[in-house]
């Protein structure tokens, strides 16, 4: 009968509850790592040196002189040739990444100094409909370009996209063109453009301007390509390498010129600058 009496009820451990973004789990190494810890770090892991993807203007306080930066090209803003709709119509799909990414657009483009030097600057953000090329960040990355021609000032820009914009179909097509041109124009000038290509740099604009510039160089560990690995592999019938795509393994096959920490990109590119321009 002792086995029906009823024992002394067990206490239970109280959860202690964490709040929320107080962590991050490292996407290369995984790894539970505290966050004010990575922000420190200039959002790059400690443990395996991962960098994280940064917003447009997080990546403007670390290139530009600080006070330097003066924005461009403001208000502009994409209006809907196609009437695209999918789950959302495309206004309305704007408007929701525009409240998301406190962005007008993919792009932010302006002037500014690095080093001391005075240059054009176009950076992407992945965060606005995947730093997708429309044809408001085409016109202002040929906008830019014009600028650098008139002023004689280098063009840098930081590429974060996975490609060209759908819903707006040949329209954003047409950039790939168009920007293209205004980056031959500042080489023609004798002008320096300096590309930066950041995780991820895909699509359109790995077939545009990403790829065009006079010297190319990448973040550890970025993905950059213009078609994703699973496409390519159902397409040759071939399994390929674990680090394909990869920033390292497209400076071993000669496709950029070099592979820089975040912590450094500023310093390199004020010499490149100084040695080139």
């Amino acid at each position: 009968m002792a086995w029906f009496k009823k024992g002394k009820e067990v206490q239970t451990e109280k959860k202690i509850k964490i709040p929320e973004g107080l962590w991050v789990k490292c996407d290369s190494c995984k790894e539970i790592i505290y966050k004010k810890e990575i922000d420190k770090n200039l959002k790059i892991c400690p443990k395996c040196n991962y960098h994280f993807r940064i917003s447009a203007r997080e990546r403007i306080q670390l290139l530009v002189d600080e006070g330097s930066f003066s924005e461009t090209d403001t208000g502009l803003s994409s209006t809907d040739p196609l009437d695209f709709k999918d789950k959302l119509s495309y206004r309305e799909r704007l408007e929701e990444n525009k409240k998301k990414s406190a962005l007008e657009e993919a792009a932010i483009s302006g002037e500014a100094t690095i080093e001391g030097y005075p240059v054009v600057v176009v950076i992407m953000d992945f965060s606005f409909m995947g730093g997708s090329m429309g044809s408001v960040v085409g016109e202002k990355v040929m906008r830019a370009a014009e600028v650098a021609v008139e002023t004689k000032r280098p063009l840098i820009t930081v590429s974060s996209s996975g490609g060209a914009r759908m819903q707006e179909g040949i329209f954003s097509l047409m950039q790939m063109a168009r920007v293209s041109a205004a980056i031959a124009r500042v080489s023609e000038n004798g002008g320096l453009y300096l590309s930066v290509l950041a995780d991820p740099t895909f699509g359109g604009v790995t077939a545009s301007f990403a790829m065009l510039g006079d010297v190319i160089i990448a973040e550890p560990r970025s993905l950059i390509g213009f078609a994703g690995p699973r496409v390519i592999e159902q397409t040759i019938k071939q399994q390929l390498p674990d680090d394909f795509q990869r920033a390292e393994f497209l400076l071993d096959h000669g496709m950029i010129d070099g592979v820089v920490d975040r912590k450094d990109l500023k310093r390199t590119i004020g010499q490149i600058i100084g040695i080139l321009a």
